[in-house]
């Protein structure tokens, strides 16, 4: 049974933490010391400050921050209502934390609070070649919608290192 985690709502004094753990979950050495890193694909950091502090200060957005007893930061994921459902994104577990229910606890923390936003479901976007990362949210209940979204081209955020272009799959969880 995973350490019980403690969840808040990130706050600006968050944001240097919160930047350090997602470019350390999806990008560079750090990711591949976990199973969902995506530094095979794409080049580059996964976020910055300033795009944490722009989408914090979006109405209606919460980054959910998963601390340890401790208060040592290990998960977060990006919440915003959409409609009737609740988009999740950017989950990011620390790398060497990974496999050990982490991002469950936080998949099951963003139900909560769809519920409590009066969500009828949640949606997420996967790369469409992650397959390991696809089946793990099928085992979760989230279902393929059939839509597809095109892969953010801002090289900011990430420099694709294949020649073919990535696609997002969109994946519905019925609340």
């Amino acid at each position: 049974m995973p350490a019980p985690l403690h969840f808040s709502s990130a706050t600006e004094a968050d944001l240097p933490a919160l930047n350090y753990l997602v470019n350390r979950a999806y990008r560079g050495e750090a990711s591949e010391q976990g199973w969902t890193t995506e530094a095979h694909l794409l080049a580059g950091q996964r976020t910055d400050e300033a795009d944490l502090r722009t989408q914090l200060q979006t109405p209606g957005v919460t980054f959910l921050l998963a601390r340890t007893e401790a208060g040592e930061l290990i998960g977060s994921v990006f919440l915003q209502p959409q409609a009737d459902d609740l988009y999740l994104g950017m989950l990011s577990v620390e790398p060497t934390r990974q496999a050990q229910g982490i991002g469950r606890q936080l998949v099951a923390a963003a139900e909560e609070f769809a519920r409590h936003q009066s969500c009828t479901g949640i949606r997420i976007t996967v790369i469409s070649v992650r397959q390991e990362l696809l089946a793990w949210y099928e085992r979760l209940g989230f279902r393929p919608t059939g839509e597809t979204v095109d892969f953010p081209t801002d090289t900011r955020f990430g420099i694709p290192r294949q020649t073919e272009p990535l696609v997002l799959l969109v994946l519905r969880k019925v609340l």
